[in-house]
């Protein structure tokens, strides 16, 4: 079986990297990075720490607005689908790098499939978008929980669907033995003592008040924060004037590898995030969590306690990290930490009898 890889951000790289390794095993795989994240901080090293194999292609597109970035990482994927002639273009998550390498798929004749589908957050941010084309033009869906197999059904999608459990939930399994807890000295914070906190969606980033309000409530925690700011982040608070205070009433620092954002993660009280993946990594680490959104596509971890939705609302931040506690239960909503296994045997099964095809043509 021959797959064609698409990656281009640091979550896809996480979730690419255990798929990978079982992959390989026997089976031929070419890794193309669109190059949506191109800081070495969040692109080389984490194909360095996951043990990922260097990419076959780099497209280079860099940061552009949704369309135009879109537009180019279609031009430059349909050549080489065309080129490598691939059985099956996998896909990961909701980027931009994502519903390009679907496009172009569903326009040639590889099979498309889609890794953690059926994820639906009910919002119109892009990714939201993103996630919705890519399952529709799918001819696996690999959905990460019930709760997302259900989504899809909803939407019409029921032929192709997997309930495969989560490959974020196999990567952080792995990548939790590994951790750098190093970290916790270079930062100087001690285990759960402290704050961890990521900002890095549009609607928070871009939005200078969205981002006082939330900078405001984690300067009031009266532990220490640790901020690794992602680079847009980190342009956004000094266009603002807001990078000052930050700087002073926390601890901010460059994006840090997976292995030590991991250490951090698991040692943190509780964390504050706009990302969808930290939300799912710390409720597998039993870190409780803290969402700076008013929606979020892992509903479960909020439904079990282990999520506080607060938007970016600065009286509602402060209340729910003040109040954040770990559930005396947890469900396991997301597999056993074996999806990468169970996604590559249905790949093997789908493509032997050409199941995947049939399906759509």
């Amino acid at each position: 079986m021959k797959v064609l890889t698409v990656v281009g951000a640091r979550p896809q790289f996480v979730k690419a990297a255990v798929v990978s390794r079982e992959l390989r095993r026997d089976h031929e795989e070419t890794l193309v990075h669109t190059g949506q994240h191109y800081d070495e901080s969040l692109s080389d090293v984490f194909f360095e720490e996951l043990a990922i194999p260097r990419p076959d292609e780099n497209l280079g597109v860099g940061s552009d607005t949704h369309g135009r970035q879109t537009a180019r990482m279609l031009e430059g994927l349909a050549a080489t689908v065309e080129a490598e002639a691939p059985d099956v273009v996998l896909v990961y998550g909701d980027t931009n790098s994502t519903l390009a390498a679907a496009i172009a798929a569903s326009k040639l004749d590889p099979a498309l499939a889609h890794v953690e589908a059926g994820m639906r957050s009910g919002s119109d941010m892009p990714e939201e978008t993103n996630r919705v084309l890519t399952d529709h033009a799918a001819d696996l869906c690999f959905a990460p929980s019930r709760e997302a197999a259900s989504n899809l059904r909803d939407e019409g999608i029921t032929a192709g669907v997997h309930v495969t459990g989560d490959v974020g939930y196999d990567a952080l399994l792995w990548a939790r033995e590994r951790a750098d807890r190093s970290v916790l000295g270079d930062f100087g914070v001690t285990d759960r003592e402290f704050v961890l906190a990521t900002v890095h969606r549009e609607a928070n980033a871009d939005d200078p008040d969205r981002l006082a309000a939330i900078v405001d409530a984690l300067a009031d925690d009266p532990r220490p924060v640790v901020l690794p700011a992602h680079p847009r982040t980190t342009d956004r608070l000094r266009e603002f004037g807001h990078y000052e205070r930050a700087a002073r009433e926390l601890t901010l620092v460059d994006p840090v590898g997976y292995r030590r954002f991991v250490a951090l993660l698991d040692a943190a009280t509780v964390v504050a995030t706009d990302s969808g993946g930290v939300q799912k990594e710390a409720f597998f680490l039993d870190t409780p969590c803290v969402t700076l959104r008013e929606e979020t596509e892992w509903v479960e971890t909020v439904e079990s306690g282990w999520n506080v939705l607060a938007g970016a609302d600065a009286d509602r931040i402060r209340a729910a990290l003040a109040d954040a506690t770990a559930p005396d239960e947890k469900p396991q909503p997301y597999g056993d930490g074996h999806a990468a296994e169970r996604i590559v045997e249905i790949l093997e099964t789908s493509v032997e009898k050409s199941e995947v095809r049939d399906r759509v043509r």
